[in-house]
């Protein structure tokens, strides 16, 4: 079953108009299914995250609704439920501090579906153009709030914010003094940790792929980048 059909069917039995209740209501609610609790909680952390973060910056823009939409690959059948999430979580009066806190006790010591949430706010956030000072403050401050290593959150932002994608060592959590098999058997390691299986059986909705591919893609990127720099000396070693 789709995930928001399930999301559908949630809402249906939650009878609070503060999302904060909402947020809450899935520990209860899912509590005999706990993988489906991780994909529902999920889904509904990104789409109270957006709402926050969309308000950051004071605009709303076309791009940013599109980038939304995009990333969640809402039907139009279950369009009604989400846009009802959404807005109820823009018109709360709890900060996204308070959302963020709860996010996290949601996912305890869950650091991957942390950075899986905050791939998708970046992908958000950039799709205008720019991220606003005030939309980086906001992701800064979410980062911290999940406890996120630095070298972990510096190495997801710079994905988003590096015109070239950045040191694509860095990125590959590779040492330049490597050789060309280790940096290899690096690349290899993090294609396998980040392909869209791993992904949903971590607890990220099949819907939500395209966070998967984008993140696939800066490695792939950062691995030819190494691999024109390395080849010509690896093949003059063999």
């Amino acid at each position: 079953m789709s995930i928001w059909k399930r999301i559908g069917e949630f809402l249906s039995t939650v009878t609070t108009d503060a999302f904060s209740g909402v947020v809450e209501a899935v520990r209860t609610v899912f509590e005999g299914e706990p993988e489906v609790r991780k994909q529902v909680g999920f889904s509904i952390a990104m789409i109270a995250l957006s709402a926050k973060m969309a308000k950051a910056d004071g605009v709303v823009t076309q791009d940013e609704v599109d980038a939304f939409q995009q990333l969640f690959a809402i039907p139009p059948s279950e369009a009604k439920n989400v846009a009802r999430l959404y807005n109820l979580a823009k018109q709360d009066v709890a900060g996204y501090h308070a959302y963020a806190k709860q996010v996290k006790n949601l996912f305890p010591g869950n650091d991957v579906i942390f950075q899986d949430v905050l791939d998708g706010l970046f992908h958000i956030a950039k799709a205008d153009g720019v991220i606003h000072e005030r939309e980086m403050v906001f992701m800064d401050d979410v980062a911290g709030i999940f406890g996120l290593s630095d070298k972990d959150y510096q190495r997801l932002k710079m994905r988003h914010v590096e015109p070239e994608g950045g040191d694509p060592y860095f990125l590959l959590d590779a040492d330049p003094s490597w050789d060309y098999d280790q940096l290899r058997k690096q690349y290899l390691k993090l294609v396998r940790e980040n392909h869209p299986d791993r992904l949903i059986a971590n607890g990220v909705p099949e819907e939500f792929v395209a966070i998967a591919n984008n993140r696939l893609a800066c490695i792939n990127n950062a691995w030819e980048k190494i691999k024109a720099e390395r080849m010509p000396k690896a093949a003059q070693d063999a």
